[in-house]
């Protein structure tokens, strides 16, 4: 970077892209599975749950722990499909800012 204006103006940018990243993934949803799908849970980027699907097939009231098990599961692979995705979309962002791959944003 040249000045200081080229420097404020890319922090600028990284802030509008950064918002519009965070709106963006308010609106996804991501599904984590557990359990060859028997338990499905869907969650927003943001991490708001959105809807739990049980297959009454795992459903067993004298092995309860296999279920909340399963549950951890689904919730956890949702949570890093989400994850995943904002990395992803991280690393196009500052591709396309120029800045290196090794750049840690302070957000």
């Amino acid at each position: 970077m040249k000045n200081i204006g080229e420097l404020m103006k890319k922090a600028q940018m990284v802030q509008a892209q950064m918002g519009a990243l965070q709106t963006k993934m308010e609106r996804m949803e991501f599904e984590g599975t557990a359990g060859n799908n028997a338990v499905r849970i869907v969650m927003t980027g943001k991490g708001v749950p959105v809807s739990v699907k049980i297959e009454p097939s795992v459903v067993d009231k004298n092995d309860v722990e296999t279920l909340e098990d399963l549950v951890l599961i689904a919730l956890n692979d949702s949570k890093n499909k989400s994850e995943e995705m904002m990395n992803h979309e991280m690393e196009r962002m500052q591709q396309s800012l120029g800045l290196p791959p090794d750049f840690k944003m302070p957000f």
